[in-house]
């Protein structure tokens, strides 16, 4: 990872989560913090903070005792703080571009606000060039225990998934813990079989033994890359969402790749994406492809 850990703050409970969160990060990982907060001037603020240069201020200041507990948390940790004004999706990805990662608060299960899954946050998982981390309100540094594994999702072949697997290798490297790579898979329609996967199936002896086969064939680089890590194999079959969130609950960080695609109503991102930032616990790390 090259680049700051990148923390975008918006003073609400799960953005406090996610700058703990990246401070404690960028300690383990012997990166700076940049502390990032956007806002908008808006006219018709409260009577005591209603003009431009006493709403910043007033900005300025929360900014700054978050940034201070963060730094009496940590005293060696490098932090800057940019507080910048302009329209709030694109001013973040701009602040981002040069980020190692970008870490979002997220309140999932239901209604989000904040830079999660609102304009801002969709528009910041599906577009950003690094890594987007988000993290729970009730996230705490006792998550990160021993025992507790960075799971990462893995489909497809040895290059369809090697940035998230780089990324949950490097993390697990960084926190001391194991990796669980999850592959999952279905039974794939008669029609969509032809000679030569019925071919290499029947030299794996099946379709589990094959989708085995692809796994460690996916893992072997980062294997050995990282030989102090360890590393559990998971296939099971079911939809990649259900079989990850069946393993989240003893994931201190999961880690899914980014399909991000455009629709007529806007940027989506992956259907497997989607459904860990609403529904794991854990801190969850979406990866562009590199």
């Amino acid at each position: 990872m090259t680049g700051p850990i990148t923390a975008g703050v918006d003073g609400t409970d799960e953005s406090l989560a996610a700058l703990a969160w990246a401070a404690r990060e960028a300690v383990r990982r012997d990166a700076a913090l940049r502390v990032v907060h956007v806002w908008e001037f808006q006219p018709h603020a409260a009577p005591d903070v209603a003009d431009r240069a006493s709403q910043e201020s007033w900005v300025r200041e929360g900014v700054a005792g978050a940034v201070r507990t963060v730094a009496e948390r940590h005293p060696a940790l490098e932090v800057t703080t940019d507080v910048l004004e302009g329209p709030p999706a694109d001013t973040l990805l701009e602040a981002a571009r040069d980020a190692g990662m970008l870490v979002l608060g997220s309140r999932g299960h239901g209604p989000v606000v904040g830079f999660l899954l609102g304009s801002v946050g969709q528009q910041a998982i599906t577009e950003a060039a690094c890594p987007v981390v988000s993290v729970r309100s009730g996230d705490k540094a006792s998550d990160e225990v021993a025992g507790h594994e960075v799971v990462v999702g893995q489909q497809g072949g040895p290059e369809d998934s090697a940035a998230a697997l780089r990324f949950a290798f490097e993390a697990a490297a960084a926190r001391g813990a194991s990796v669980r790579a999850v592959r999952a898979w279905t039974l794939p329609p008669v029609f969509a079989y032809s000679p030569g996967s019925l071919r290499l199936l029947d030299e794996a002896g099946g379709l589990e033994p094959f989708e085995r086969q692809a796994l460690g064939a996916a893992l072997a680089p980062w294997r050995e890359r990282f030989p102090d890590v360890p590393v559990v194999e998971h296939v099971e079959m079911g939809s990649a969402a259900e079989v990850l969130l069946s393993v989240s609950g003893r994931a201190q960080l999961l880690v899914v790749g980014r399909r991000a695609h455009r629709t007529a109503i806007g940027a989506r991102i992956g259907s497997v994406a989607h459904g860990m930032l609403h529904h794991a616990d854990c801190p969850v790390a979406v990866v562009p492809p590199r």
